[in-house]
């Protein structure tokens, strides 16, 4: 019998795993919390006695979860074809950048690592739903393929395969620099975007580089991505010319160097940067006021 492992507080204790398992899969904070909240309300349903019976709690809530997500998943590649232009992953603050009055709570629940950086989260769009389960489960988590089977219904060996298949996507994605070398490359773009200098910023830019904006139709942004070093420093002056007032700042986003652009005090954009060899390759720019809200912090 397992009745030590149905402890109320054992169980609560749970939630920072099942949260930080959760955001990874889904790439949306609120559909994070749902899961996890989905995932604890099927444990309190069942009977105490079946309850007892299992000898971890924790296990089983995150199979659930797993589950859950697994399902979200595969509804959500239907409902991002509807949604208004790019769709990106929530960006996520440092954990004393949270509005006091929204997510203090998810903010000490969330761990800050090289598995919530923008880039790592679009490379995990790109992969099947299966895919990524098994391979934030196994890869980041430690998960063995035997519990994760149960969740993607499929056997060890393929789910095996799942996660090597979704492991050469990330292979593709270039080492990103360290966090004081993107610190200081960013703080160059923030520097030339406040002087206006398109030559300076076409120099930090890579000539290849590709800029997505994510405004869910809720804000004026552009509806597909810009490429080209020399478009996305044209587009960035634009912005600032169009934007009197504008005040940029050096912040963490995913736990990586990032600018937040804000105006009469209201967040409008976090930007996430991916730089390799001292230029910027991507620019992740989050518009949608409802992914947003985490920063947005009262006075």
């Amino acid at each position: 019998m397992g009745t030590a492992g149905t402890d109320t507080d054992e169980i609560a204790g749970e939630r920072r795993q099942l949260i930080n398992v959760a955001y990874r899969l889904l790439g949306s904070l609120a559909e994070a919390e749902d899961a996890v909240q989905e995932a604890y309300a099927r444990w309190y349903a069942l009977p105490r006695t079946r309850r007892d019976e299992i000898v971890s709690p924790g296990a089983w809530l995150t199979t659930v979860t797993g589950r859950v997500c697994l399902d979200v998943l595969g509804s959500a590649r239907a409902r991002r074809e509807r949604y208004v232009g790019a769709w990106l992953p929530d960006p996520l603050p440092d954990h004393a950048e949270w509005h006091h009055g929204h997510g203090t709570d998810l903010a000490d629940q969330m761990i800050l690592d090289e598995s919530v950086t923008m880039a790592f989260l679009v490379v995990l769009e790109s992969m099947t739903p299966a895919e990524r389960v098994a391979f934030v489960q196994h890869d980041v988590f430690r998960f063995p393929f035997a519990e994760i089977a149960g969740i993607v219904g499929r056997t060890p060996a393929a789910c095996k395969q799942l996660a090597a298949s979704a492991r050469r996507r990330v292979r593709v994605a270039r080492a990103p620099v360290t966090a004081d070398g993107q610190a200081d490359v960013v703080r160059q773009v923030k520097e030339a975007w406040e002087t206006r200098d398109i030559a300076a910023l076409v120099g930090l830019l890579d000539p290849a580089a590709v800029m997505t904006a994510d405004g869910g139709g809720m804000v004026g942004t552009v509806p597909h991505p810009v490429e080209g070093g020399a478009r996305i420093a044209q587009y960035m002056v634009a912005i600032a010319e169009k934007a009197p007032g504008l005040e940029l700042l050096e912040r963490s986003v995913n736990g990586v160097p990032g600018l937040v652009a804000r105006r009469a005090g209201a967040v409008m954009t976090v930007a996430s940067f991916d730089v390799v060899d001292g230029r910027v390759t991507r620019i992740w720019a989050v518009r949608n006021p409802e992914k947003l809200r985490p920063w947005v912090r009262d006075g």
